[in-house]
């Protein structure tokens, strides 16, 4: 039953989830805020919050169709959500939330590079988001060369398409330097090119957080394993997708290895690249029962991570 209702890419099953991923963010609101105790100021809050929710919702299924990551369905979005899910107590922050929202709007520039249509204007895009994104976060300055592998595996490197990216990316640099500059405090702007990493993963090994690598790590091993055997086979768009998803995936745990003040919310970054490759191991899964069992456990994961670990 449950996989063939995430067989269907409609609208009515997205909004189907969308309303399930909102009982678990209302379960986390009264589980912060007694019924009783919750003020206007904080409905408001969490409101705003949960549009953002629905809008990175909106951003990954829109980068999920519009390149045919995966097949018509929505298993995709629906391992997003389950994987929003698992760390929502860390990640529900205005500020945190933006940062993903503009990571995923970079990312979906860069993988809109397999066609030719409007190529400048997404490179320059794709740049100026993550110069944005740097400005926000200075330490995802590790993405910016998933770009330049973007625009190696669909075309080819030339003067115009290393400096088009770079253009973009310095432009959101050059008006924060202006805004910082009238305000008098240009060393805001010179400690963005002194970003903090850290190898201490003492927050993951003495907490319940470790158990969602493991298992991240090992389902998404199985995953890309299975797939990459019969993608690498055959010489087409997809097949450069899947490459670049893959580096994708190896960018955003060098992140995470690397960010300092781990706290279990720079898992998020992994959220996208996950869900897709989740997706590409589960389509390849012929009989329905057996996808419905695999997506019953990971449900059975997800709320035994969330309310019992």
């Amino acid at each position: 039953m449950l996989a063939n209702f995430l067989n269907k890419s409609k609208p009515i099953n997205f909004i189907g989830i969308a309303i399930l991923f909102f009982l678990g963010y209302l379960s986390f609101v009264f589980e912060v805020f007694p019924f009783q105790n919750i003020t206007l100021i904080d409905v408001i809050k969490y409101i705003v919050v949960f549009i953002i929710f629905i809008a990175l919702f909106f951003s990954f299924n829109f980068i999920v169709i519009k390149n045919s990551l995966t097949l018509d369905n929505l298993y995709g979005f629906f391992f997003f959500s389950l994987f929003t899910f698992c760390i929502l107590p860390k990640i529900v922050s205005y500020s945190f939330l933006v940062n993903i929202l503009v990571y995923q709007l970079a990312i979906r520039k860069i993988y809109s590079l397999r066609s030719l249509h409007k190529l400048k204007e997404k490179l320059f895009d794709g740049g100026l988001w993550l110069g944005v994104l740097f400005v926000l976060d200075s330490r995802t300055l590790l993405f910016i060369p998933l770009i330049y592998f973007a625009i190696y595996i669909h075309h080819k490197i030339t003067i115009h398409t290393i400096l088009i990216p770079i253009v973009g990316w310095i432009t959101p640099l050059i008006i924060y330097f202006s805004f910082t500059l009238w305000q008098e405090s240009t060393a805001n702007f010179s400690a963005l090119f002194e970003p903090e990493f850290s190898m201490d993963f003492q927050f993951y090994i003495s907490s319940k957080y470790l158990f969602l690598v493991y298992f991240m790590c090992i389902t998404c091993f199985i995953s890309i394993f299975a797939k990459s055997y019969k993608v690498m086979a055959i010489n087409n768009t997809f097949r450069k997708n899947w490459v670049l998803i893959l580096i994708n995936t190896i960018i955003a745990i060098l992140y995470i290895v690397s960010v300092d003040a781990k706290n279990g919310a720079e898992l998020m970054y992994m959220a996208f690249p996950t869900a897709v490759i989740l997706a590409n191991g589960i389509e390849l899964i012929s009989k329905p029962r057996n996808k419905n069992s695999i997506i019953f456990l990971l449900i059975c994961f997800a709320l035994s991570f969330y309310f019992i670990l």
